[in-house]
């Protein structure tokens, strides 16, 4: 951070009060309530980052000298595959090679979230689809050494290798200080929040996906997904709101590669924020949506990729993280980052 802050931020904040001048205190007031609209790509994500990239970088040296928190949400992470082959060959079987131009980027946030897309094991059985994920045990190092405190787990590619290799998921990653949410060994593991203490402000984690069939959702006594009935998520949120200064709901929806959210997405995020959610944080298109402030909520529609072998296109190759800041137990700013996937598949956030 210190070489950030030398070569990045502290120009960047000279310009900014050059040019603070010619914008009114009103101006400055309505980014920070305006709506991000038509984040459709990875280049017009960088448009719009771009515009706004001073007045995030001088909100970034606010909060090194306050008492504010930081919340940091990347999107999709795949490990194996391509990925695997590169940390392999490239990175001599380190399994911190993914991560070795974000660490310091993710390390950044008080409090560090992403959707990690598949299972981590050496069991279990292929349950036969072509685009089958299985990461081996040895990345949980990797995401630790990132930094990352929880992920959700409630995606389309958990059950890949079955629920062995689920609940594997799960053991691996609390034992390496991760806290996986939207998945567990029975129906009340699934469903509960997970909630993080940060300087007394109390913030619940819940994940789900609409894209597996009801027979995949833990019960009683079976491991599995979080329970997607919508009136049920609504109550979870009433109850952790009851917990929790801060709600937020984790989702794997949508559809792939599609650039702006559907009207099905728009309408559960609004319910669920009506219900009481800060955060509904999107995943599973692959490609960066739209971020939309609705109400006293926040939406992020998807995040895109932060960790894919994607490279047949620009906009798989590539997404975007947000910024979350935190004061007085509420959530002042929701700020958007580029991510650029480089050609070994390591994500490079633009303010690097």
């Amino acid at each position: 951070m210190t070489r950030f802050f030398e070569k990045i931020a502290y120009p960047l904040a000279l310009i900014f009060l050059i040019e603070l001048t010619a914008v009114s205190l009103g101006s400055m007031i309505m980014f920070f309530e305006t709506t991000y609209a038509s984040v459709t790509s990875s280049s017009n994500a960088f448009h719009i980052i771009s515009k706004y990239q001073n007045t995030v970088q001088n909100e970034l040296m606010a909060i090194k000298n306050s008492k504010k928190e930081t919340l940091l949400f990347v999107g999709d992470i795949m490990l194996s595959r391509a990925v695997a082959s590169r940390i392999n060959s490239i990175g001599k079987g380190d399994p911190r090679f993914p991560f070795l131009e974000s660490a310091n980027f993710l390390h950044s946030a008080d409090l560090t979230f992403g959707n990690l897309e598949g299972p981590i094991s050496s069991r279990g059985k292929n349950q036969g689809s072509i685009y089958s994920f299985r990461d081996d045990p040895d990345v949980v190092e990797g995401l630790k050494f990132a930094g990352f405190d929880v992920l959700s787990t409630a995606n389309n590619h958990i059950f890949d290798w079955g629920r062995e290799a689920l609940m594997d998921t799960d053991t691996l990653l609390r034992a390496g200080g991760i806290t996986p949410i939207g998945t567990g060994r029975n129906y009340d593991e699934a469903n509960s929040p997970a909630i993080f203490d940060l300087s007394g402000t109390k913030i619940a984690f819940l994940a789900y996906t609409n894209l597996y069939p009801k027979t995949l959702e833990a019960d009683a006594t079976n491991p599995g997904i979080s329970d997607f009935d919508t009136e049920h998520i609504k109550k979870a949120i009433e109850e952790a709101r009851k917990r929790a200064d801060i709600v937020i709901v984790s989702f794997h929806w949508g559809i792939e590669y599609r650039k702006t959210a559907t009207e099905e997405q728009q309408k559960l995020a609004h319910e669920f924020i009506d219900a009481g959610a800060d955060l509904v944080i999107g995943h599973h298109p692959h490609v960066p949506e739209e971020i939309e402030k609705y109400k006293g909520g926040w939406v992020a529609y998807s995040l895109g990729n932060f960790i894919f072998d994607q490279n047949f296109s620009k906009e798989t190759m590539g997404g975007i993280a947000i910024r979350a800041v935190v004061e007085n137990k509420k959530i002042i700013s929701f700020n958007p980052i580029s991510i650029s996937i480089n050609s070994n598949f390591q994500p490079v956030p633009l303010e690097l």
